[in-house]
């Protein structure tokens, strides 16, 4: 008899709990819940954007963040998981971003709203719904300080001028092929040192997707081929100018008076270490910290059904769809 009351008192503590669950309608614990998929956790600036989204998310939501293996069927399998957990509201960091109007559609069938984070999606795909924001930086931006800061080394240094013919010649470090911050890094940051009034040449260009490894191995190649004709080093981001610096240290560069200039973009930590230790001569701050905080102050708002303003969300949204985190030079100096 004992024991048939327990299993009736445990029945009906879990007809409760059931009934609680689902009446949370997207929450847990008082708290929306909502899914985020990244498009790789091992890309280091990424990591540092999933680590301000957690920060910022405590007390405010219930973040399931997923990693989609820089596989785009993958992240679409994590978006239809999302839409089956009936999720308040989703961010996506697209791992490509002519999807993004797929992953729109699918949110949009689900009534789900969606926040796409740093890759942003082709302006005619956003545009297809109103619950469809972007939170991240202008790439253009960061190419141009990346060039102001190569410009303001070349006309302080005049040493630099290698061969002394008045012409900047410089390896370029790309990240993926097509990828927008990539084609507009590499566009930009040449376009300042041109109009710094500094003619160029490019040495090499090649791609090392986003890797320290694969830079490190392409600026071992650029040196191979070009030695000491180059006079400078642009790469995208970070990883891929700390993998060049390891290449140019290994031969023989950043020691005694044998320099060469360097830049990267994200100031992570990696590339603030190299910039105390003298060999990275500069860097551009993409802002992590505040790119998780905007993510996680719109999910918050679209979760509880309301419409973002600058009021509610805390940064200004251009064009009812934007939400853009500047960016900051960051060299030795500050």
């Amino acid at each position: 008899m004992k024991k048939m009351t327990a299993a009736l008192v445990i029945g009906a503590v879990a007809v409760v709990t059931a009934g609680c669950s689902s009446s949370n309608g997207g929450s847990e614990g008082g708290l929306p819940k909502t899914g985020v998929a990244i498009y790789k956790f091992d890309d280091t600036f990424m990591s540092s954007v999933r680590s301000a989204i957690t920060s910022a998310a405590s007390g405010k939501l219930n973040v399931d963040i997923v990693d989609s293996q820089n596989s785009q069927p993958t992240q679409n399998d994590k978006v239809d998981l999302f839409i089956t957990k009936k999720v308040k509201a989703m961010a996506i960091n697209p791992v490509d971003r002519t999807a993004a109007g797929t992953i729109i559609g699918k949110a949009q069938n689900a009534d789900i709203p969606v926040v796409f984070i740093n890759r942003e999606p082709l302006a005619d795909d956003l545009a297809k719904w109103d619950k469809a924001y972007f939170v991240g930086a202008k790439a253009e931006e960061s190419g141009t300080i990346q060039g102001e800061i190569v410009a303001d080394y070349w006309k302080t240094h005049p040493e630099a001028d290698k061969n002394g013919d008045g012409v900047l010649q410089y390896v370029m470090l790309k990240g993926e092929p097509g990828h927008q911050d990539a084609e507009l890094r590499t566009k930009f940051s040449i376009q300042a040192i041109e109009d710094a009034g500094i003619k160029v040449e490019k040495l090499a260009e090649d791609t090392a997707m986003w890797d320290r490894v694969k830079g490190q191995e392409k600026m071992a190649a650029f040196l191979a081929s070009h030695g000491d004709k180059i006079e400078a080093v642009l790469a995208n981001n970070d990883d891929m100018a700390l993998g060049a610096i390891e290449a140019l240290k290994a031969a023989g560069y950043f020691k005694g008076d044998k320099k060469m200039p360097v830049v990267g973009v994200d100031a992570t930590e990696a590339g603030k270490q190299a910039l105390k230790d003298g060999t990275l001569l500069g860097t551009v701050l993409n802002d992590a910290e505040n790119q998780g905080k905007a993510t996680v102050n719109l999910l918050s708002v679209l979760a509880k059904g309301e419409t973002p303003t600058k009021e509610n969300v805390g940064y200004d949204i251009t064009d009812g769809k934007y939400v853009w985190i500047p960016y900051q030079k960051v060299t030795q100096a500050n």
